[in-house]
Parts: C-alpha cells; structure tokens; sequence
C-alpha cells in the first residue's frame, strides 16, 4: 500500500532507538491504555481537537466549516476548521501520507543518521494496525539504507508481524505487564496475544528491545516487575530491556479530543528515582543489560 494515515512525523528523536532518529506516528491501535501518551493515535481515522486556552472565539472555524461545526460525531475531520484557525486552537490530528512523502521527510534528517547512527522509527498508536502501508515504508528505507526501528506491543496476528520481522532492524517491544487480568484493566485487552509474538519473534529475530512503563497504579510493584524480568529473560532475541517511567505530561490531551483524563492518570505520579532502580535491579539479576528512560 502506498498510503497510509499519519499524525505526526517527529524529526531529532532521541528515545525511540540509538542515534538521532525521525519517528513516524501511525493511526490505529487496539489497545486502550489509560496512561497512554497518544490518546489521538487510537482510532485509525483523522480526527480533530481543540484547545480551550488557545481559542480567541473569532469563529473563524464556524464559517470555514461546511458542516456548521456538528458535534464531534459528526464531524467529516476535512480539517477547513484547522487551517482556518489563526491560533491554533483547532488541529487535524492525522492525515493520508504516501509512502514517498515520508521518506522525503525522513530523507531529511540522513546527514544526523549516518553521524549518530539513527535512522527511522514506526511507532503509534500500533504501526502494525497498518501492517501494508508499513511494509512499504520499510522497504522504502531499505532501499535508501536507512536503519529501521519498529515500536510496537505486537497487537496483530503473528504472521503480520513475521512477514516483517526481515525488514526491521530493530524491534521496540513494549509490554506492559505479566497477568493477563491485570493487562486487561489496564489496556481493555489481554497479553496473551502479545506474550506468544514476542515468543514467535525471538525465534527469528535477535535485535528486540523490550520497553515496560512503569506506572503507579497499575503495575509498580516487586512482584510484577519480577514476573516482567522473568518473561524478558526467557524470551529469545532479547538485547536491552528499558523501563520508562510514567510522567503526566500528556493529561491535557483527552480534553482536546472531547474526552475526559482517566481518574487513575489523575492520581498517577512519576515513580521515585530510587524506585526505577530497585526495579532495575530486578532485571539486571537475570542478566538483561537494563537502562532507566527518560519517560513514558
């Protein structure tokens, strides 16, 4: 497929894999994680917001849409809204991108990739909910030479995602945590899925990094990172296992999108600098090479 829709494409990453990389955003996921970062990655479709403290009510919106600004249900998500708006207080989140004009943006950034070892990352929302579209574009970098990373929690059946494992330099594989009851409250689906790809990838793939996010509430505790430490161990292909530490910053995104923030990311706060290394610990005892990110 040479289409595909995209919400951002974020140039000078320096979290989604080594070097300095550009990171693509793909729409669609399965998964309903009440801490997640991307709320807007969720649904497949464009979609827009709106940000209160940004609005000026000049009602440059009202006359730039056809639909007479409906409720969100409604809305078509053309985006006349968005580029009507002199602020910015009106967004199109995601829109159709072909395959070339992504790589023409990550062409960009090649001088940094080359110097600092980057290159691409696929991430979402989950990139494998576009499983074509995404193979194109990593055949694409391919071609170009570029170095590929794929952020995903591996929500798609194990034959997409082996299909690709070829064309992916490295995987960025996020699991959240071991029970399936406990991943289920806290994303609207189970693991079970999840824990059989990352069996069936480490098979024929030896380059996956396994990204947990700890999150007060939810899976901060001894006995769950031990049983995360014990499922990262066991799992072949397995290089780095990086536990990203929760941060709010992304609560003021639901309002945005019409929505309320989860009462449990209300609560929520970034887990002690002290915690994150005794939960370290945990997985450097079983010999995983265990880094402390900047956040998730």
């Amino acid at each position: 497929m040479d289409s595909g829709i995209v919400f951002n494409v974020q140039r000078y990453s320096l979290h989604d894999g080594p070097g300095i990389r550009t990171t693509v955003f793909l729409k669609g996921c399965p998964a309903r994680c009440w801490w997640c970062h991307n709320p807007e990655s969720q649904t497949s479709s464009p979609q827009t917001a709106w940000s209160q403290n940004r609005c000026i009510s000049c009602d440059a919106c009202l006359l730039a849409c056809h639909e007479g600004l409906q409720p969100r249900e409604a809305c078509r998500a053309c985006g006349d809204c968005a580029e009507a708006c002199p602020t910015g207080a009106r967004e199109l989140l995601g829109s159709e991108m072909t395959a070339e004009q992504v790589l023409h943006n990550i062409l960009k950034d090649r001088m940094f990739f080359e110097d600092s070892g980057g290159g691409a990352t696929f991430s979402g929302g989950e990139p494998l909910c576009q499983p074509a579209f995404l193979k194109t574009l990593l055949n694409a970098c391919r071609a170009q030479g570029i170095h590929t990373a794929v952020d995903t929690a591996a929500l798609c059946p194990t034959e997409t995602l082996l299909d690709l494992a070829p064309l992916v330099d490295l995987f960025l594989f996020d699991l959240k945590c071991a029970s399936d009851t406990l991943h289920h409250q806290g994303t609207g689906v189970g693991n079970g899925l999840i824990l059989d790809n990352l069996e069936q990838l480490g098979r024929v793939h030896r380059n996956i990094w396994i990204r947990i996010p700890v999150v007060p509430g939810f899976n901060d505790t001894t006995e769950e990172m031990e049983a995360l430490a014990g499922l990262a161990a066991r799992a072949a292909g397995v290089r780095q296992v990086w536990l990203l530490p929760y941060h709010g910053s992304w609560t003021a995104k639901p309002a945005r999108l019409g929505k309320e923030s989860a009462a449990e990311a209300v609560a929520a706060r970034t887990p002690a600098r002290e915690t994150m290394e005794d939960f370290a610990r945990l997985f450097t005892a079983r010999g995983l090479d265990t880094q402390i990110g900047g956040g998730a």
